[in-house]
């Protein structure tokens, strides 16, 4: 659920995961899912208090979108520096595919994550990354 309406947002349940001034402007902090098998999340922060929720894999290689560089609206993968969208997870063409994304809210200077981020619900399952060497092969 990317957008959800008000309703939908009053009856979701949210998890405080920290303060926004914990959280590197143009980087990002990841959050360990209790699940295994399943990608982390990544809360990235941009110029200022705009945050984002991604499954920390890129959709090209499962290269960690949290250790790339933010960069506008935008995160490149440190791997093959594909460029993925913060508010969609979506890549930039020609690039193509998608990673998860989920619902945050700022409230009081404090991060509150959609409990389902971490529930695993529509999750994809984590992807080896590709080694930094770049022979992935």
């Amino acid at each position: 659920m990317r957008n959800p309406t008000k309703d939908q947002e009053m009856a979701m349940e949210w998890l405080d995961v920290g303060a926004v001034a914990d959280l590197p402007e143009l980087g990002a902090r990841v959050i360990k899912r209790a699940r295994p098998g399943l990608a982390d999340v990544a809360i990235f922060r941009t110029q200022g208090e705009t945050v984002y929720a991604l499954e920390d894999r890129c959709p090209h290689k499962g290269g960690p979108l949290s250790q790339g560089i933010v960069f506008g609206e935008r995160v490149a993968c440190p791997l093959h520096n594909w460029q993925i969208e913060l508010a969609s997870g979506t890549a930039v063409a020609p690039d193509e595919g998608t990673v998860k994304t989920w619902p945050l809210r700022v409230e009081g200077g404090r991060v509150l994550l959609a409990a389902e981020a971490l529930s695993g619900e529509g999750a994809a399952p984590a992807v080896p990354a590709c080694p930094m060497s770049g022979n992935c092969g």
